[in-house]
Formats: C-alpha cells, sequence, structure tokens
C-alpha cells in the first residue's frame, strides 16, 4: 500500500529566505525556521545550505529530531561540466550527512560554477558530454550508498529549459527533480514533463510562479533575483502553474516520492508579523485539498 501524500509533504528553508546564495536577504535562525515547520505538521525537510543546520551528521540529526522532522534530501549544486573537475568528492561529502540522517535523496544542480543565479555561460558539446557522463557516474555512487540522485533543472545553472531537460533525460540514466517553478520559468512546460515523463520524476518541488514574471526573467529584462524579491512565487494555488494537472499525472502514475514546498522568497529584515510561514500553510493547504480530492490520495 503506497505512503499516503499527507505523508509524504517536506518543506525547505528558502521557503523561509534561507539561501546559500550570498547576499539574498535576511537570513532567518533553525530554530525558527524548524519549529515553523513542525507546528505546519510537516513530516521532513531538505537540509538547506552549507550552514544551515550543524556541521556534523551527527548533531543535524538531533537538531531535527529536536522539532520531530526527518531529513529528506539536500539540494547540491555542483560544476558537472568541466572536464577538469571532478564532483563526485563534494557529492560523496553530501551523501555522508544524507545516509547518516536516513535521507533519500540528492537533489543536484548543474552549477555555472559562478555565484548567484542571474547570469551563466552557454554549453558546448564537450560540456554537455561531461555533464552527462557525470550525471550517470553520480547516480551510481548515490545507488551504491543507498541514496537516489536526481538532477534540478534550476533557473541559471546549465540546465535550466525544456529543451535542456529533454536532452538530459535522452542522455544520462539520472532521475528528474521537477520543479515546477524553475522548469516553467525557463521556458519549460512541467505539465508536459509530468505527463511524458512520469516514470524519471523521483523527487518534486512544488512551486506556483506568475507567469508574468517569469517571462521577464526569460527575456533578461531583470534578473532572477530581482523577479523573487518582487514576489514571483506566489503561494501554491494562487499563480499560473497547471499544479492540478501535475499532481494527477504523478499521483495517476504512482508516483511515491516527497513534494517539497519550496517558494523561494527574499526576506530584507526580521519578518513583521508570522512571516514566511504564512505563504507555506497556504500552500500546505492547497496540497492537502487535493489529496482530499483526488481519487485514492491520502487515504
Amino acid at each position: 500500500m503506497s505512503t499516503p501524500l499527507s505523508d509524504r509533504i517536506a518543506g525547505a528553508p528558502i521557503s523561509w529566505g534561507v539561501s546559500e546564495v550570498p547576499g539574498w536577504g535576511h537570513q532567518l535562525d533553525p530554530a525558527t525556521v524548524l519549529a515553523q515547520m513542525a507546528d505546519l505538521g510537516l513530516a521532513a525537510t531538505e537540509f538547506g545550505p552549507d550552514g544551515f543546520l550543524p556541521a556534523s551528521a551527527a548533531d543535524k540529526v538531533a537538531t531535527l529530531r529536536t522539532h520531530g522532522l526527518q531529513a529528506v534530501g539536500q539540494f547540491v549544486p555542483v560544476v558537472l561540466h568541466d572536464p577538469g573537475h571532478d564532483p563526485l568528492p563534494e557529492v560523496d561529502a553530501a551523501m555522508d550527512d544524507l545516509v547518516a540522517a536516513g535521507a533519500s535523496t540528492v537533489v543536484l544542480a548543474a552549477a555555472t560554477g559562478q555565484e548567484g543565479y542571474d547570469d551563466r555561460p552557454v554549453l558546448d558539446d564537450r560540456g554537455w558530454a561531461t555533464l552527462l557522463a557525470n550525471l550517470d557516474r553520480l547516480t551510481d555512487a548515490a545507488a551504491s550508498r543507498g541514496v537516489v540522485a536526481t538532477l534540478h533543472p534550476h533557473v541559471g545553472t546549465m540546465v535550466e529549459s525544456g529543451a535542456e531537460t529533454e536532452r538530459v533525460l535522452a542522455g544520462s540514466r539520472v532521475g528528474l527533480c521537477l520543479d515546477t517553478g524553475h522548469l516553467l520559468i525557463g521556458g519549460g512546460d512541467p505539465v508536459a514533463l509530468a505527463k511524458d515523463h512520469p516514470d524519471r520524476i523521483v523527487h518534486t518541488h512544488l512551486k506556483d510562479v506568475r507567469l508574468e514574471w517569469a517571462r521577464r526573467v526569460r527575456s533578461g529584462e531583470v534578473t532572477y533575483t530581482e523577479a523573487v524579491a518582487q514576489g514571483m512565487y506566489v503561494p501554491l494555488g494562487d499563480g499560473d502553474v497547471d499544479l492540478t494537472a501535475i499532481l494527477t499525472a504523478l499521483e495517476d502514475h504512482g508516483y511515491g516520492g516527497w513534494y517539497v514546498l519550496e517558494q523561494d522568497t527574499i526576506l530584507d529584515g526580521p519578518p513583521p508579523g508570522a512571516g514566511p510561514v504564512e505563504d507555506v500553510e497556504l500552500s500546505l493547504n492547497f496540497l492537502l485539498a487535493f489529496a482530499a480530492q483526488h481519487s485514492g490520495v491520502g487515504i
């Protein structure tokens, strides 16, 4: 019997404005973020960026357990396209903590080697061949440790668009982390991907975005960071992503992975009132309502 959808909902510190990008914004402390996740009833969280949780695996696990949370995975941006760079040591180090915490997933992003997500170089055929070969190597390395490797198409990385995602699916064996917001912003179709490749999707980041801002990012009119600061991301159901179609396609195919509520947020300073948790709660309620309405889901 499959695990109910309601037991497969996780949080992500980025929804509280916690990011690995220098100068991203005010960073809330782990105690606040994790306590609010627990108060919402979330079952698990991704680790967040290096430095958010304690350095040692044992301390990471203890911190999460204090709040009744388990670890689901970690977002690991790593250079995959450079023939002179071996990404395995970095990913292995991340997997040390994931294995110790009993987490299931390492979420890879094809980093550019630059800071932030506002610009990226063009990848040539040699770079693509290196990237795809590294994805297969990392897939096998993760499997040998009982972890599932996924590739996260992400704005400002070497794999952000629908065409680039298709090239990864055709040229490698890596599982996919479907991020419903990043894929739309990058010019892809998250609904089509969920319908056409549900067997490759093993982890999901649920986002909703305002299409008008996504188009401005895509055209270069504004940077990704500027659009996030201006409210490109909205609670699930309030934007232009057809989340019901995506969720239906995945659940009907038998998807049993996590749904991570991940709404990139930038804070100018300590938030007034309840802060970002209000938007996370709205997203959670949307997902729970879907589970209740969808036949065979959440029962």
